[in-house]
């Protein structure tokens, strides 16, 4: 498996989503995946324990992809060893009528993790910059200054845009926050198939929402929009990493494997304990085995 420097994008030069790859040549098989990825999330399942008891950082994990890409599921894998006391997951949808009387940043803020925990965002503020630059109409009933027509939402609108999710990155970076950017790139032919076993599996019927389909009338549009959302928000210090997503057990893989480089880069620790509180504890212990408590 290829490693984590091989799927990181930090804005340095172009990309062409439609030659960029989809699936992994010569990929690991099924067992070797499962035996893999077990071992990943046990480590995970470590790296979060240290986190959550030092407390010193947070953590913010970004799943972006077209629909079907395998963001539910690779939650549910990746993530599933983690203690549910330090792990949760906000999925970010239409935003409300509250949420749009306020700055287009003001509902992630409210949903930051504390420091010790790590959040998953199902979805980000990214769709600020995704849906909006496909469907432009949106933005002009939202009361933003200057934007009264689609003609208003130019270049600079969107320069405004990439900046300030930039800078916002920057800013979390400075309080002690790691983000992690993922993009899950899936191709238009696995879109397909997924959204036929959605309607022929019947366990998986729920899923199916009638929109899909009429967004995906736009792909070549997203295709575009993701484009130019990378391309302007990758950074050194706070990349993009593009990942494969035909091959679901690969991605889950890839993605557990850049979560571990990325938490180690942090070296967690569990915090030191003073003589005193030791000496303090081998008193309490000993009241334990002496039976006085």
């Amino acid at each position: 498996m290829s490693t984590e420097s091989s799927y990181r994008y930090t804005g340095e030069k172009s990309i062409d989503l439609a030659q960029l790859a989809t699936h992994v040549e010569k990929g690991p098989d099924q067992a070797v995946i499962n035996s893999a990825l077990d071992a990943n999330v046990a480590t995970l399942s470590d790296l979060q324990s240290r986190l959550y008891s030092q407390k010193q950082h947070g953590v913010i994990v970004i799943l972006q992809g077209m629909d079907t890409a395998g963001k539910d599921g690779l939650i549910r894998h990746v993530f599933s060893g983690l203690n549910p006391s330090g792990t949760s997951v906000v999925s970010f949808k239409e935003p409300t009528h509250v949420q749009l009387a306020h700055d287009f940043l003001w509902r992630v803020n409210q949903a930051l993790p504390s420091r010790g925990e790590i959040r998953i965002f199902n979805r980000s503020q990214y769709e600020d910059v995704l849906i909006s630059h496909v469907h432009p109409e949106m933005l002009t009933t939202q009361h933003l200054p200057g934007i009264n027509s689609v003609a208003d939402v130019d270049d600079k609108f969107w320069d405004h845009r990439y900046h300030d999710l930039k800078n916002y990155e920057k800013y979390l970076r400075h309080q002690g926050f790691e983000v992690i950017k993922i993009f899950l790139h899936l191709s238009k032919d696995e879109q397909t198939h997924r959204f036929e076993r959605r309607i022929e599996v019947p366990s998986k019927n729920w899923k199916f929402v009638p929109s899909d389909m009429q967004e995906r009338a736009f792909w070549d549009d997203y295709q575009d929009a993701y484009t130019k959302m990378l391309e302007n928000t990758a950074t050194k210090k706070s990349p993009w990493y593009l990942i494969p997503a035909d091959d679901k057990g690969v991605a889950r893989l890839i993605v557990s494997n850049i979560l571990i480089d990325r938490l180690q880069g942090l070296n967690p620790q569990y915090p030191k304990v003073s003589s005193e509180t030791k000496q303090k504890l081998r008193s309490v212990l000993q009241e334990l085995k002496d039976h006085k408590l």
